[in-house]
């Protein structure tokens, strides 16, 4: 007898262990965006500006009065967006103008106190100063011919500028007996140093002294005219080093009057040549530019006077030979990277020199 009892097979879909599909994945992911996009928007409740949120407002009830009238921008990117109050459609956007409080002009952003503006230029003209000081420093330490005459050439910061020493020895002397013409060392000397001091900006003055002895020619020529001939001799040769003829402020001969060595006329060292690499300040006196006195005027109180003329101010180093150092030397090549940070106007900014110390 037949069976017609159809037979059905029921096959049973198992799953691994934990497993029970992937749909609530992506429904995790849509919870997640959604709670990622809350949390923003209360972020930026919280941090933006009574003004901004009026602008954000604004654009969401009228789009097309916003976007004509300011920044299609609805986040502040470097300007705060307002709609123009008669381009909007929406009688309640309005817009509100800054207080006087916080409204800032133009002119005022750009003044500046003139007297934090002097003392931040005279800053950083005594920086440049200290580094000149610093590689000419340098320069007489590497330099085989400079480096046997070391104990001549003298260096200090004064008020006036960077001076520059160069005093006469015992048995070196810097020019010929009476006369003007200078030895070949002396000469290397100048030439030396017309190139490292062509780094600034900053004008020169040169003068000449001479010791006690009076002058043996007679006539109408005396200490005075042979100061002033030294100082000009030693312009020639700056001059003849490439030193620009244009950034020399004065040359001129002190004859005997303001002595190194008060106490002995007759000592070499009163025989000298004065460079001095000049502040602005002392540049404009020189120049008849303000009232304030010239740099040299009047008799000095003792042998390390600052300036010609300048007792030293409190504090100030006096003059001291080329291999000497105060403070921390710093090294050469540091020297000259921070002395290209100078332009040929003369200008620094300040922060990018306090960034390479």
């Amino acid at each position: 007898m037949d069976n017609n009892q159809p037979i059905i097979v029921k096959r049973v879909k198992r799953y691994a262990a934990g497993h029970h599909g992937g749909g609530w994945k992506i429904a995790f992911a849509d919870f997640a965006t959604a709670m990622m996009a809350f949390f923003l928007v209360l972020w930026l409740l919280s941090s933006a500006t009574p003004e901004q949120k009026k602008a954000i407002s604004g654009y969401f009830q009228d789009p097309i009065g916003f976007t004509e009238s300011a920044s299609p921008y609805v986040i502040d990117l470097g300007g705060t967006p307002t709609p123009a109050p008669d381009k909007t459609l929406n009688p309640k956007v309005q817009a509100q103008p800054q207080s006087d409080e916080t409204r800032v002009s133009p002119e005022s952003e750009t003044q500046v106190n003139p007297a934090d503006a002097e003392r931040q230029a005279e800053q950083i003209e005594r920086e440049r100063l200290e580094l000149l000081l610093q590689e000419l420093q340098n320069k007489v330490d590497e330099n085989p011919t400079l480096k046997r005459f070391k104990d001549q050439i003298l260096f200090e910061i004064t008020r006036d500028g960077l001076r520059i020493q160069i005093v006469d020895a015992e048995n070196r002397p810097m020019f010929d007996l009476g006369s003007a013409r200078l030895q070949p060392y002396f000469e290397d000397i100048l030439l030396a140093l017309a190139e490292t001091i062509k780094q600034v900006p900053n004008k020169i003055s040169i003068s000449g002294h001479t010791d006690g002895k009076p002058y043996a020619g007679g006539g109408d020529f005396g200490n005075w005219e042979l100061s002033a001939n030294r100082a000009n001799a030693a312009r020639r040769a700056l001059v003849a080093g490439g030193y620009p003829e244009g950034q020399i402020a004065r040359v001129v001969g002190y004859s005997s009057s303001m002595l190194f060595d008060r106490k002995d006329p007759l000592n070499p060292v009163n025989r000298r040549i004065d460079i001095i690499v000049l502040t602005k300040r002392a540049q404009r006196a020189i120049e008849g530019q303000d009232g304030a006195e010239q740099p040299g005027a009047g008799k000095p109180s003792d042998p390390a006077a600052s300036q010609e003329g300048m007792p030293a101010a409190p504090g100030q180093p006096t003059a001291a030979p080329a291999g000497a150092t105060t403070g921390q030397p710093l090294p050469a090549e540091q020297v000259r990277e921070k002395l290209n940070l100078f332009d040929d106007g003369g200008s620094l900014k300040l922060e990018e020199l306090q960034k390479k110390k």
